[in-house]
């Protein structure tokens, strides 16, 4: 499914969070959004999952505008793991994983057994099967992660929306997502602050700055030396991964650059 942002514009007391971000994503492609911390990225993330309506602009699925959907409806084809999933109930794990049935069912309808199974399933590509008993306030950050994608994949969606879904999960778990992600067919958008992890997992990357999109291309076109210090405002060398040929960053704790504008 083919997912497009026709120029999205987002505006709150009096300034704009987002302002005229045009973003084209194909299906099946993994695009990666960068920027730094208030550059726009989860605001454009919370326009897709309808958490915001965009003050102009639109969200489009396969030309499709979002709006126009019910919210059953979208949610059958957008999931989304967002900074703010949290489960304040005592719901097993298991229990928390079907509730992604939701846009399926109707009422206390009962699952299936494709939908339990496609639940079990999820669970084993999370690694939280062994965890199906257990209440979900017990768990920590990172199992309490993986549960939540869990949950999103039992949507069957065909778009995937991730706000920095590496928070939490230790080296492991963070190459595992990553990987499948890559392979899983879904069209992906994920906000990620580790770059040398975006530059791995996304077919392309969007950097955004103060609401606007400075640079869109391949991990190599965007991960410069130069987008990297008018963005971000710190100096980085950039060399090729041996095995893979992906950019890497390398940064020099000792050594600053200023973000264009700035004095030295």
């Amino acid at each position: 499914m083919r997912l497009a942002l026709d120029g999205i514009s987002v505006e709150a007391d009096g300034r704009f969070l987002v302002h005229d971000l045009n973003l084209d994503i194909g299906s099946g492609e993994v695009v990666g959004l960068l920027g730094p911390n208030g550059s726009g990225k989860s605001t454009v993330l919370r326009c897709v999952y309808r958490a915001l309506r965009p003050t102009a602009g639109a969200v489009l699925l396969d030309g499709t505008d979002l709006i126009s959907l019910s919210l059953r409806d979208s949610a059958r084809w957008v999931a989304a793991l967002t900074q703010e999933s949290t489960a304040e109930l005592d719901f097993t794990v298991r229990e928390i994983v079907a509730l992604g049935r939701s846009p399926h069912t109707r009422g206390n309808q009962a699952l299936s057994p494709r939908e339990t199974e496609l639940c079990h399933q999820a669970m084993l590509r999370t690694t939280t099967a062994h965890l199906a008993e257990q209440s979900v306030l017990t768990l920590s950050g990172g199992e309490r992660q993986r549960v939540f994608i869990a949950r999103a994949l039992v949507q069957e969606p065909r778009v995937f929306v991730l706000d920095e879904p590496t928070n939490h999960l230790d080296i492991r778990h963070q190459i595992d997502l990553l990987s499948f992600l890559r392979g899983s067919g879904l069209t992906v958008l994920v906000a990620l602050h580790d770059l040398n992890l975006a530059a791995a997992a996304c077919d392309r990357l969007a950097l955004l700055q103060d609401g606007a999109l400075v640079a869109i291309g391949p991990p190599a076109e965007v991960l410069t030396p130069e987008y990297i210090r008018k963005v971000f405002g710190v100096a980085v060398t950039v060399v090729t991964h041996p095995a893979t040929g992906e950019p890497r960053l390398l940064h020099d704790l000792d050594t600053e650059a200023p973000r264009e504008g700035t004095r030295p």
